[in-house]
């Protein structure tokens, strides 16, 4: 399934150009006020961005050097993903931080996407519901996972 990332960050890249200002301009009661069907506001669900894309820089890293398959911490299952949320704050954090935050994670995890080892690509791990992911669909997953948090968010502002 050699997959051409490079579509990917380039839509990602142009994703994150568009909404970073759109994210800036909206207003603070707006930011909590509103809450999508995981009952998360715009703030939690920019945190919670902010923890995919660190999770899966993470794991894109130990693709490369971990046996496979891989053993690596499963934070999004089993409700892991709300204590993130829930630990870090994420409604106390500067707004212009946090929005900063997600734009440079998700540049850099365009960066060592582009620098994946090729040979590692097929290597996987198995989340903590036994479901095998393998490198390559989770880089191309990242995306639509994306899309679907901008779709919420947009939605949420109306």
């Amino acid at each position: 399934m050699q997959t051409n990332f490079h579509a990917n960050n380039q839509e990602l890249a142009q994703l994150i150009e568009t909404w970073v200002p759109k994210l800036l301009k909206m207003e603070s009661d707006l930011l909590t006020d509103r809450r999508n069907g995981q009952d998360r506001n715009i703030r939690q669900i920019v945190g919670h961005m902010v923890d995919s894309a660190t999770n899966n820089i993470h794991r894109l890293v130990h693709f490369q050097y971990q046996p496979d398959p891989m053993v690596f911490p499963d934070y999004a299952n089993l409700g892991n993903n709300d204590r993130w949320i829930a630990i870090q704050h994420y409604e106390e954090e500067d707004w212009q931080d946090l929005v900063m935050m997600w734009k440079f994670l998700n540049l850099h995890f365009i960066h060592v996407v582009r620098h994946l080892n090729p040979e590692c690509l097929h290597h996987t791990w198995f989340s903590a519901t036994g479901e095998p992911v393998v490198m390559e669909e989770m880089v191309v997953d990242y995306l639509r996972h994306f899309r679907l948090h901008l779709d919420e968010i947009s939605e949420l502002a109306g």
